[in-house]
C-alpha cells in the first residue's frame, strides 16, 4: 500500500478548479519532487497531505488514515507524521538556532527542557550546524537558515518531510548542498520526501520519481532517467528551458530506475 494516496481530489478555490479528480500514490522512503508552472495546484497538494486544506471530492491517505476526514485529535495524532521546510525557512527572528530546533519539542510533547534541547542539538550536529546553536537567525546565510529549517523539521522524528521550494533564493553551490541533505535523510534515516519545486536539476538530482501536475492533474511521472527522455510535450518545455538535454550526470546517479 501506498504511503501517501490521493483518491479523485477536486478543489476548487478563486471560481476555478485548481485540482480537477487528482489521483497520485507515493511510496514509502521515496522522494517525490512534484513540478508545475505557477498555479498548477503544487501548493494546493501540499496543504491537502498535511489536511490544511479538504477536498470538495476525492480523499487522502496517509497510510491507513484518511487524513481528508479526520477531525481534532485525530488529525494532529496524522500531523505528527510529516515535518515541513518551508520556502523561507520561516525560523523565528528573535530565537537561537536551538531554541527555533527544540521549539516543536516544547510546544507538542511532554518532554523536560533539558531533554527537548539535547534532541534538538542531536539534529543540529547531524546537518553540521553544532557550532550555530547560540546564533540568531539574521545571523546565518541563506543556506544555514534552510539547514536550520531542516533541522527543525526532522526533531520529532517524522515519517515524512515536505518541502516547498526549498533550493529557492540560494546560489548554485548552496542549491546543492541542499539537495545532498535531503538525499541523505533518506538513505540515512528513511524518510519518505515529497519535494515541490521549480528546480529541476535538483529534481533530477533528488527525486525517485518525478511528477508533474498540469490544470490540477498529474499528467507525468517518471524516474529522472526516463524523464528527460519523455515525449511529453509539457516535460520537454520543462527540459528545454532550463537547457537539459537527454543525457546528463544524474544518468549514472545510483538508486534511478
Amino acid at each position: 500500500m501506498s504511503l501517501i494516496r490521493f483518491e479523485r481530489v477536486r478543489k476548487r478555490l478563486g471560481g476555478r478548479d485548481v485540482l480537477a479528480g487528482l489521483d497520485l500514490a507515493i511510496e514509502k522512503g521515496e522522494t517525490f519532487v512534484l513540478l508545475g508552472s505557477s498555479g498548477s495546484g503544487k501548493s494546493v497538494t501540499l496543504r491537502h497531505m498535511i489536511g490544511l486544506f479538504r477536498p470538495d471530492e476525492g480523499r487522502v491517505w496517509i497510510g491507513d488514515d484518511c487524513i481528508s476526514e479526520a477531525r481534532g485529535r485525530e488529525l494532529e495524532r496524522i500531523r505528527r507524521r510529516f515535518g515541513m521546510l518551508f520556502q523561507n525557512a520561516a525560523l523565528l527572528q528573535w530565537m537561537t538556532v536551538i531554541e527555533n530546533v527544540a521549539l516543536p519539542l516544547l510546544e507538542k510533547t511532554k518532554l523536560p527542557e533539558s531533554e527537548a534541547y539535547e534532541q534538538a542539538l542531536r539534529r543540529l550536529e547531524l546537518l553540521g550546524l553544532a557550532d550555530a546553536v547560540e546564533k540568531l537567525p539574521a545571523d546565518l546565510s541563506g543556506g544555514m537558515q534552510k539547514r536550520v529549517g531542516l533541522a527543525r523539521a526532522i526533531v520529532m522524528d517524522p515519517e515524512i518531510i515536505l518541502y516547498d521550494e526549498p533550493t529557492s533564493g540560494l546560489d548554485p553551490v548552496t542549491s546543492r548542498a541542499i539537495d545532498r541533505l535531503i538525499e541523505d535523510l533518506r538513505r540515512r534515516l528513511g524518510i519518505t520526501s515529497v519535494v515541490v519545486t521549480h528546480d529541476l536539476h535538483s529534481a533530477l538530482a533528488i527525486a525517485t520519481r518525478i511528477g508533474v501536475i498540469h490544470q490540477g492533474r498529474i499528467v507525468e511521472v517518471a524516474a529522472p532517467r526516463d524523464f528527460v527522455r519523455s515525449e511529453n510535450e509539457l516535460v520537454r518545455s520543462f527540459l528545454e528551458a532550463q537547457y537539459i538535454t537527454r543525457r546528463g550526470a544524474w544518468e549514472n546517479r545510483e538508486g534511478t530506475s
